[in-house]
């Protein structure tokens, strides 16, 4: 029997969610310097800006990826990660193709996104998906190992 896929918008208070984030963040911390990973607060008034979703694989979460609105026209793409024990079936792809549908439901022109040096398999990842190189942006700008990309979106998917 084929595995289930589905793709849901959860709230930045799910515990699924939260779980995955706090995989990503111990995957991040094993790469980088603290001083290095832009962690989340979910604390933040502006959390709620953010559209998170949860990708169940069997109803089991096995991916999450969130943006937020960075001006009228541009989103960032965040805490993007897939379990390692689900990847390689589709499931980033499915999560990317999801949120930059939603960003430009909601009239984003583009996604900028933020990944690490130590991360070639992210950096791959998002240049298969279209994303090209940019110069460092916002929190990012001083940051000696980020590297951020950004994509345009078309007016269709």
């Amino acid at each position: 029997m084929e595995a289930i896929l589905e793709i849901k918008q959860v709230s930045h208070m799910d515990a699924g969610l939260h779980s995955l984030i706090a995989r990503l963040d111990q995957d991040l911390l094993s790469r980088y310097p603290s001083e290095e990973v832009h962690v989340i607060d979910f604390t933040d008034p502006d959390v709620v800006r953010a559209t998170f979703v949860v990708a169940y694989l069997d109803g089991r979460p096995a991916g999450c990826g969130a943006i937020r609105p960075l001006d009228a026209e541009c989103t960032e793409l965040k805490r993007f990660y897939v379990e390692p024990a689900f990847r390689r079936r589709g499931i980033a792809a499915r999560i990317i193709s999801h949120l930059e549908e939603h960003a430009r439901s909601q009239g984003s022109r583009l996604v900028r996104l933020e990944t690490g040096r130590a991360q070639p398999e992210a950096i791959a990842l998002y240049t298969k998906f279209g994303y090209k190189h940019i110069d460092p942006f916002g929190e990012y700008v001083n940051c000696p190992s980020s590297v951020c990309m950004e994509k345009e979106l078309s007016s269709a998917p």
